[in-house]
């Protein structure tokens, strides 16, 4: 999931003309090994859930967490990690980040229990929060002009391709007998990120800066953490007890305490309060939020549904979504160049209703879960409608927020693509813990929901978005 959410960076919107490194095809190659972890991990687990659940001995809750302990930080603290890097320098987080996230892959791989796997997707998600924002920032500072331009293009082009091939190779490892072996895939992408930083990416020039905005970033980690832990307790088959609901009281209190240190830091916040006064960006983060969730219970429902009710292997799992970010990889630059000409309104509101199509399409899924007839055609349609999607998204947050505030907007908007699929998977209690017919009932109740929430994301588009806008003029 994480090789299509818009991905940009302070440093990419505004740029470096004065970029030059001794070795920019060496740095690129950096950068890609580096985010490939995270664009790789964001994918592959999801097909090791029902083995990790027999394995561990996980029930439904446990699952649920299984990728949530990675999507919180990474949520959480993914401006914080952009922060931190132009304070401390980019180079560091990057060797930092990806050192961590090395060595939270070993230890998901080596953990005897569920808590310590839990644990170590923790420090995964913490990792990754370090090196995305400034693998990104890498390479706006390496790079100048048309050539940052090309760099970027490749960098999100090879990220896709990791992202889609993930599943395959995970899948594959898990038909041979471990879960385990997914985690370890990480460690040469790491060890060669790191040796590659090391030895070609520039030496970051200290700058300092103000104060990082860490009791933000506490306050939004802590409430988030609550808000997950309450609508998985309140998904499950208890329901909203006392307690579930207690939890989500306190997940508002901390968001809200959180929202009022970012209004008293103003531009220095982590998340300046200034962008909500632009309708269009309120509306794009509703749009992100709504999308994004709804593609979050696809793809860990997916993979769930073929393995556990339709019998598929491992591998056959992880293929099964293999069109959708082929599709992306071809459709999206000329989706991009049309959003160009005609703006970005009709495009974002459009592209949420084929995918809706494509949601409505999974409740023809049957039992045996025949893949060409059954699948496929709901995997073309929401490829199809996402393709509409993707590429004028970031011109268009781009587009809807001060320039002196483009990398603010587009790093929060890649935050709220990730909280969209923590929320969608706190939600899915109720179907993971089904079995037998209850699993496929359930199942088609989440494909309805997931194409409400597209619909609303193209509602959000429609109402929200600069109606006079002709032409959307991306910031490079």
């Amino acid at each position: 999931m994480n090789s299509i959410h818009p991905a940009c960076d302070s440093t990419v919107t505004k740029g470096d003309p004065s970029a030059s490194v001794p070795h920019p095809k060496l740095v690129l190659i950096t950068t890609i090994l580096a985010s490939s972890l995270a664009f790789v991990d964001g994918s592959v687990v999801n097909v090791a859930l029902p083995t990790i659940a027999q394995n561990l001995h996980a029930d439904a809750g446990s699952l649920q967490w299984v990728i949530n302990t990675y999507l919180l930080p990474l949520s959480a603290l993914l401006l914080l990690g952009g922060a931190m890097g132009d304070h401390f320098g980019r180079r560091r987080l990057l060797i930092v980040g990806t050192s961590i996230f090395a060595l939270a892959s070993l230890g998901c791989a080596l953990a005897p229990s569920l808590a310590l796997l839990l644990a170590c997707r923790v420090l995964q998600g913490l990792g990754a929060a370090m090196l995305m924002p400034n693998s990104l920032a890498i390479l706006g500072q390496s790079f100048s002009g048309t050539s940052r331009g090309r760099a970027i293009g490749i960098w999100a082009a090879t990220g896709a391709a990791m992202g889609a091939a993930g599943p395959v190779i995970g899948g594959w490892l898990i038909d041979l007998g471990s879960w385990r072996a997914i985690f370890l895939l990480n460690l040469p992408l790491a060890c060669g990120a790191i040796a590659l930083a090391i030895g070609f990416v520039p030496r970051d020039q200290h700058r300092g800066g103000p104060p990082l905005d860490t009791l933000g970033a506490m306050l939004a980690t802590i409430g988030l953490a609550a808000l997950t832990w309450a609508l998985t307790v309140g998904s499950g088959g208890r329901g909203w007890t006392p307690t579930a609901l207690a939890g989500a009281a306190i997940a508002v209190g901390f968001l809200l305490a959180f929202l009022q240190i970012e209004r008293l830091r103003g531009d220095r916040a982590m998340m300046p309060l200034g962008l909500f006064g632009s309708a269009p960006f309120v509306g794009l983060t509703l749009f992100t939020l709504l999308l994004y969730g709804a593609l979050g219970e696809l793809f860990v429902l997916i993979p769930y549904l073929l393995i556990k009710e339709a019998g598929y292997s491992g591998t056959a799992a992880g293929a099964a979504l293999l069109p959708l970010p082929l599709i992306l990889a071809v459709s999206s630059p000329f989706a991009g160049a049309l959003a160009a000409r005609i703006g970005a309104r009709l495009p974002l509101t459009i592209g949420p209703l084929v995918v809706a199509a494509g949601f409505l399409l999974a409740l023809r899924i049957q039992a045996e879960a025949d893949y060409w007839s059954g699948v496929l055609p709901m995997i073309l349609v929401i490829g199809a409608g996402m393709s509409a999607a993707v590429a004028p998204l970031t011109t268009a947050v781009l587009s809807s927020v001060d320039p002196k505030h483009t990398g603010s907007a587009s790093g929060f908007n890649s935050a709220v693509a990730r909280t969209g699929g923590l929320v969608a998977t706190a939600l899915l209690g109720s179907v993971l813990a089904a079995e037998g017919p209850h699993l496929l009932m359930t199942f088609r109740t989440a494909m309805l929901v997931g194409a409400a929430a597209c619909a609303a994301a193209s509602v959000a588009a429609f109402a929200l978005l600069d109606r006079g806008a002709r032409k959307q003029q991306p910031h490079s």
